[in-house]
C-alpha cells in the first residue's frame, strides 16, 4: 500500500497539470460513470492529500463534486500523454495532452463538502502537511497500552505512515517496537515526530524513501546499493536476516497485526 508521500506526489502532479482547469472525465471500466458525467468539462479547482487519502475537488454549484480516492493494496493512478485506455480504468481525467488514469483502488466514489469532512475526522495529523498537530497524536499514543509499532500503523496517531516509515523511524531512534505507547515520554516522541516529517516530506521530493545516517550509505560502506522495487537506502525495512547497518546483528521479523514488523533485536532492546 503506497505511503503519504506518494499521495502527496500525486496530489502535486494532479495540480500541476489540471488545476484550474476545465477536464474531460470519464470511466472507461464503467463503475464511475453517473459520477463522472456530472464532473466531465469541469474545472478542476485542486487536489490534497491528507495520509493516504487523495481528495480532487471540481468547481461546480453542488457541494458533493469532491472526488475521494483512497489506493489501498493495488490501486495506481498513473499520469501520462494522452492515449486509448489501457486496462480497467476506472476514472480518467484528461485535459487532452496529459491523461491521468485510476486502476483497482480500494475507494474511488463522490463525496460532499461534509462527508469529506468526517472523513478527515477519522484520521490523526499528517507530517507532511503544514497544519499538522503533532499535539493530538501525542495525546493518543501516551493514552495506549498498545505496542508502539502498532500504534505508528494506526491512521488515527500519524496519518500516512507506513510500514516504511513505521520501521526506519523506530529503529533511527532505538526504540524497541513492542514498547507501550505510555512507555514514550514526550521528548522521544518530539523526536519521532520532528523525524517523520522529515522523512516523509523528503520522501515527497525524491519519490522513493531513504532513511540511512550518511555513514551507512552504500558509497561510505562499500556495499552493494538496495535492489528493492520501493526504492531507497533502509534500515530495517524488508532486510530479514541481513546484517544490521549499525551492530551486524540479523535483522529480524515477524508479523504484527496483519504486516510485517522488521527491527534490530541488538539496537532496539
Amino acid at each position: 500500500m503506497p505511503e503519504g508521500h506518494v499521495i502527496h506526489r500525486l496530489a502535486i502532479v494532479t495540480n500541476e497539470h489540471f488545476a484550474g482547469r476545465p477536464v474531460q472525465v470519464s470511466s472507461p471500466q464503467g463503475r464511475f460513470a453517473e459520477s463522472a458525467a456530472l464532473l466531465d468539462g469541469r474545472v478542476l479547482a485542486g487536489a490534497e492529500a491528507w495520509g493516504k487519502h487523495l481528495f480532487i475537488t471540481f468547481e461546480t454549484e453542488q457541494p458533493e463534486h469532491i472526488i475521494h480516492i483512497h489506493l489501498g493494496l493495488i490501486g495506481k493512478l498513473w499520469f501520462e500523454p494522452f492515449a486509448a485506455p489501457r486496462g480497467a480504468v476506472r476514472l480518467r481525467i484528461t485535459d487532452g495532452e496529459t491523461t491521468a488514469d485510476l486502476h483497482g483502488p480500494q475507494t474511488c466514489r463522490l463525496v460532499s463538502v461534509g462527508e469529506q469532512a468526517a472523513q478527515l475526522a477519522k484520521l490523526g495529523p499528517d507530517p507532511i502537511r503544514p497544519d499538522a498537530d503533532p499535539e493530538v497524536a501525542w495525546r493518543r499514543v501516551h493514552a495506549s497500552n498498545r505496542s508502539i509499532a502498532a500504534l505508528l500503523m494506526d491512521q488515527k496517531i500519524a496519518a500516512g505512515v507506513g510500514n516504511i516509515y513505521r520501521a526506519e523511524v523506530l529503529f533511527r531512534h532505538r526504540v524497541s517496537p513492542d514498547a507501550p505507547g505510555r512507555t514514550i515520554d514526550r521528548a522521544l516522541w518530539d523526536m519521532i515526530w520532528a523525524d517523520l516529517v522529515e522523512l516523509m516530506r523528503l520522501g515527497v521530493v525524491d519519490g522513493r524513501i531513504d532513511t540511512v545516517e550518511f555513514a551507512h550509505t552504500p558509497e561510505q560502506m562499500g556495499r552493494s546499493p538496495r535492489v528493492d522495487r520501493h526504492g531507497g537506502e533502509v534500515y530495517v525495512y524488508r532486510r530479514a536476516g541481513m546484517p544490521c547497518h549499525v551492530c551486524g546483528t540479523e535483522i529480524a521479523t515477524r508479523v504484527l497485526e496483519g504486516r510485517n514488523l522488521y527491527w534490530c533485536p541488538s539496537c532496539q532492546r
